[in-house]
């Protein structure tokens, strides 16, 4: 829990602002709509928040480094189609699950070789991998859901233990394995470092390259383990799952405290900023606001919490 809540970066007083905007968010849909506060519809909320916020930790971490991943979101849908296309070839349940992690896993070793050894830029490389894992993802379905999954898949999305849901568990677990990645290990001080100055990491030492290669393989691993849950919760795989997720995933970082400019962030913040995304799209949805304002809703959020940033930094 400590490496929760002392975790690197802007620290536990805006950890505490996201936090208080989130409480205030979901106070004002409490009043507008009697149905935000029901267990049945709040279990909802911290679900969703689940898929949100486990893309948002590789989100988090390739954006501290100063980066960005366009591609999560695809890589989720290209994964999940790996773990439906090898369970109706007769793999059992658990190999198809890590053929999903490694397929996520791959499509990010690929970004990471593109931003470390061609030297693109991660918004030009993951940009790419976006349109080929989605379109892998269409090529292999030809752009149909593969249906007939083993009910044994399950219970990864869909089971519970007592009244958690699994995802909900793999997010928290997820969440503390990542906020000790970040603030107790060698690898996170590298993380953070590369992305206040990577001259000056280089210059002390750091592989930028292979630290940027691991922060994007775990970002994939991520991705891939979001379309094994979704996956598994509808025992379908469809090849346009994940569409607009990166989209998500980017605006809980940065609501979260995560600078768009690197080197800082948290994943307790990421945590707050997942929710905070899915409180507002719940409520959203009780109110029977049309989808594409939706939309627009979170992406002014997204440009208000960067300003944020930017005023923070200029105060500084």
């Amino acid at each position: 829990m400590n490496c929760l809540v002392f975790d690197r970066g802007k620290g536990l007083i805006n950890q505490m602002k996201s936090f208080t905007a989130l409480i205030l968010l979901g106070l004002v849909f409490s009043l507008l709509s009697s149905n935000f506060l029901t267990a049945n519809n709040l279990v909802t909320v911290v679900q969703q928040s689940s898929y949100i916020a486990i893309l948002a930790y590789a989100e988090t971490m390739v954006i501290i480094t100063g980066g960005i991943d366009l591609s999560l979101g695809s890589i989720l849908a290209v994964s999940g189609v790996a773990v439906g296309k090898l369970i109706l070839a007769g793999v059992p349940v658990w190999a198809a699950v890590l053929g999903g992690l490694f397929t996520g896993a791959l499509c990010g070793m690929v970004n990471g070789f593109v931003v470390a050894k061609m030297k693109l830029v991660p918004f030009i490389a993951t940009l790419g991998m976006q349109n080929i894992a989605r379109g892998i993802a269409y090529v292999l379905t030809n752009s149909l859901p593969v249906s007939g999954l083993s009910e044994d898949l399950y219970f990864i999305g869909g089971g519970s233990v007592g009244i958690i849901p699994v995802p909900v568990i793999l997010m928290l677990v997820l969440a503390v394995v990542f906020a000790f990645l970040l603030n107790k290990c060698a690898f996170g001080r590298r993380v953070y470092s590369i992305g206040s100055s990577r001259e000056a990491a280089r210059l002390s030492g750091i592989d930028v390259g292979k630290t940027e290669m691991l922060v994007f393989i775990l970002g994939g691993l991520l991705a891939g383990l979001v379309g094994v849950i979704l996956t598994s919760r509808v025992l379908s795989s469809q090849p346009n799952a994940g569409i607009g997720y990166e989209s998500d995933a980017i605006a809980a970082a940065i609501i979260g405290g995560t600078s768009p400019s690197g080197g800082s962030g948290t994943i307790l913040g990421t945590v707050i900023g997942a929710l905070t995304i899915a409180v507002l799209k719940n409520g959203l949805n009780l109110l029977k606001v049309n989808p594409f304002w939706q939309q627009i809703a979170i992406g002014v959020v997204i440009i208000a919490a960067v300003f944020i940033d930017r005023l923070r930094k200029n105060k500084k």
